[in-house]
């Protein structure tokens, strides 16, 4: 049952307004969530020599998919970017141009395919910063305020959401737009690869016989309020952040600091875990994140609740797909609708858990995301109707 305490009763309510989602399997929050539950994946096999010598499964925009050409000035990962928020500011009514509202941006490696492209140039050390990116992103579409970066490897997303979430609570400002991107590159392929991570067919999570994660490109953006006349009917509640300091890359092997979040995320939003309907999971399917998720959310007495990971849909988007997932999960929310693990089929954690392996109606109030990174950094997040 809900568990009302003084932070919840000091901090005004956050509000989504507004959100999208631009991906390989649609561009608007509507078409993702349809494709999703009809099983489609982004995800395919790919011969492209620009990116790797040998074929690869990953989910990427067709060479053909135009992402906005008539903005050619700016880079792919800025097309990307600019796509989404301008299909989420069509469905808003909020001044994103007025003193109160923010522009917040995440990625994990922004615009680091110049580096691969554009002949070496004290000029290119400018333009590959994520800070650059963002400020062409406000000035197109005309925000005053200095735009904010959001760069903690994988739980970039749901860090951008707790910053946005927490300026407006402090008062700084009304609204804030969020919008994460990421695009695959060679460098980043190849990085994956030189840790032997990358699964040599579309990835499995939680599953016995998951073998490494799949990469995904895409965009998302989520538009908050501190106003209720523009809500969507979904409240940003809470969540926290931790860090494992255990390994530069390697999860913690115990899950007791993605717990942690997860017991922070519960507590300040005012909720107690029996109130958790659906936890969208980080998933990636490599050995150790599952292993170490499976034991954070045993550890936080959720083993019963249903999860997901949508890993096989979309990939892993990296500085996206802590955006991407909430926006599914908070799509699951509205239609009450569980959605299945894509690639699941036999448990394959130590601790196990209820993974969904099939589309499900159901009352849902309340939806936990979680995500977890190099560097041992974790996060969690809790929508609510």
């Amino acid at each position: 049952m809900r568990n009302e305490n003084f932070y919840q009763s000091i901090m005004p309510a956050v509000y989504i307004v507004s959100d999208n989602i631009y991906s390989p399997i649609g561009s608007t929050t509507a078409e993702n969530f349809e494709r999703v539950k009809q099983g489609v994946s982004g995800i395919k096999q790919h011969h492209n020599t620009d990116l790797a010598d040998e074929p690869f499964y990953a989910s990427l925009f067709e060479h053909q998919h135009s992402i906005n050409h008539k903005h050619l000035k700016y880079s792919k990962f800025e097309r990307l970017l600019i796509a989404s928020v301008n299909e989420a500011l069509k469905d808003s009514n909020v001044d994103f141009t007025g003193e109160n509202t923010l522009l917040i941006v995440s990625s994990t490696k922004g615009n680091i395919s110049l580096l691969e492209t554009s002949p070496e140039a004290v000029e290119l050390n400018n333009r590959v910063a994520m800070y650059t990116s963002a400020k062409l992103v406000a000035g197109h579409f005309g925000f005053v305020n200095q735009p904010v970066v959001v760069s903690n490897a994988c739980i970039s997303g749901i860090m951008a959401i707790l910053t946005g979430m927490r300026l407006i609570q402090s008062g700084q400002y009304a609204n804030a737009v969020i919008v994460g991107a990421d695009v695959i590159t060679k460098f980043v392929l190849s990085g994956f690869q030189s840790f032997q991570a990358i699964s040599p067919e579309p990835c499995k999570p939680f599953d016995i016989n998951r073998a490494g994660i799949t990469l995904g490109e895409g965009a998302a953006t989520i538009v908050l309020s501190s106003n209720a006349k523009y809500t969507s009917g979904i409240k940003v509640l809470g969540g926290a952040v931790s860090n494992d300091a255990n390994h530069i890359s390697a999860p913690s092997r115990t899950g007791k600091e993605l717990c942690e979040a997860i017991d922070r995320a519960i507590a300040t939003s005012g909720l107690t875990i029996g109130d958790i309907d659906l936890i969208s999971a980080h998933g990636t399917a490599t050995s150790y994140n599952d292993e170490m998720e499976a034991k954070a959310i045993a550890l936080a007495g959720l083993d019963k609740a249903p999860v997901n990971s949508l890993k096989g849909y979309y990939g892993h988007t990296l500085g996206a797909a802590g955006l991407i997932e909430s926006i599914i999960s908070v799509q699951s929310l509205k239609q009450n609708m569980i959605l299945p693990t894509l690639g699941f089929e036999t448990i394959g954690v130590s601790n196990p858990i209820n993974v969904c392996t099939e589309l499900m109606p159901a009352s849902l109030q309340t939806c936990l995301k979680t995500a977890s990174g190099f560097g041992g950094c974790n996060g969690a997040i809790v929508f609510s109707k």
